[in-house]
């Protein structure tokens, strides 16, 4: 197990240098800059130099590179170019805990719902209430979120004033937001959930449940949905990266100030610090999901040994 720790740790080391290399260079790489003149926002050569200066980004891009890398290794990743007054770090700080709050509730939602809508379809297989619940995932596969949260703000914030348009802080402004950006994970969930129960129910061991004369309320619970829980997992622990980290659409649509919504901003105004710490955050967010996932088949399933990684 420990030697198991030791590679990913390793791994994500590399990974997270690859990254960053990546990105730094992808940033550069396209014609532009922050301080570029342009008809919203027009600034003086002279000005756009002196700030280029300032923030060091007129030297040569290895240099940038070197000093970058430097100064993360020390935890410290730079001011954003449009909120100098502030770090990366403190603006993350500030930010994320509400991006946080809006995408772990709605994973929660979207297990507390999906998983029983996958269930009751798989029991029910063929009838209405599959149809129903296969009819709903599709519609949340097929519909985007930011769609959703226009109708959503359409009819029952402006028409039926039952909640507040956007806005952040009160349990009424979460409803809405969370709607809208649960539906795709619910509808994951249910027909993931769908899948893995009817598998286990055609397995062998179900049917000698079955022929022992075992009630079907402890074949359900007992048999079934634990060896549907793993592939479960796996769908669930690459959703929590990305829900949250936080949808750029859904914080934009309803004015959540999130971390979303700051990464963004930063790439419509090339703030390459917050660009970089927000992409490592997420990278560091995967890498940690996908092992507390390798860990979770541990403890679902007694066969699942970690070993070393060949």
């Amino acid at each position: 197990m420990a030697r198991y720790l030791l590679q990913r740790l390793a791994g994500l080391i590399f990974v997270l240098f690859a990254i960053s290399v990546i990105t730094f260079t992808l940033m550069h790489a396209v014609p532009g800059g922050p301080w570029d003149a342009t008809a919203r926002n027009p600034l003086p050569e002279e000005t756009r130099r002196a700030l280029a200066h300032k923030f060091g980004v007129d030297r040569p891009l290895y240099e940038q590179y070197a000093r970058y890398l430097w100064s993360a290794l020390h935890l410290d990743f730079g001011v954003p170019f449009e909120s100098p007054g502030e770090t990366v770090t403190t603006l993350i700080a500030r930010t994320w805990p509400v991006t946080a709050v809006l995408g772990g509730t709605t994973l929660l939602v979207s297990i507390l719902i999906g998983v029983p809508l996958g269930i009751l379809a798989a029991l029910r297989q063929n009838s209405w209430v599959d149809y129903v619940i296969t009819f709903v995932a599709s519609l949340g596969f097929a519909v985007p979120n930011f769609a959703l949260a226009i109708v959503f703000i359409t009819v029952i914030s402006d028409s039926y004033h039952l909640l507040p348009t956007s806005g952040w802080g009160t349990p009424q402004q979460l409803i809405m937001p969370m709607a809208a950006y649960a539906l795709f994970p619910m509808a994951q969930i249910a027909r993931y959930t769908r899948a893995s129960v009817l598998e286990a129910l055609r397995a062998d061991y179900v049917r000698t449940a079955r022929a022992k004369g075992l009630p079907a309320r402890i074949i359900v619970w007992k048999h079934v949905l634990r060896n549907a829980l793993l592939p479960m997992i796996t769908v669930i622990g690459p959703l929590v990266p990305d829900l949250i980290t936080g949808s750029i659409f859904i914080e934009g649509i309803f004015s959540i100030p999130g971390l979303g919504s700051f990464f963004s901003a930063s790439a419509l105004t090339r703030d390459y610090p917050m660009i970089m710490a927000i992409t490592l955050l997420y990278t560091v967010l995967i890498a940690v999901t996908y092992l507390v996932t390798d860990l979770l088949y541990v403890v679902v399933d007694p066969r699942v040994r970690l070993g070393p990684i060949a």
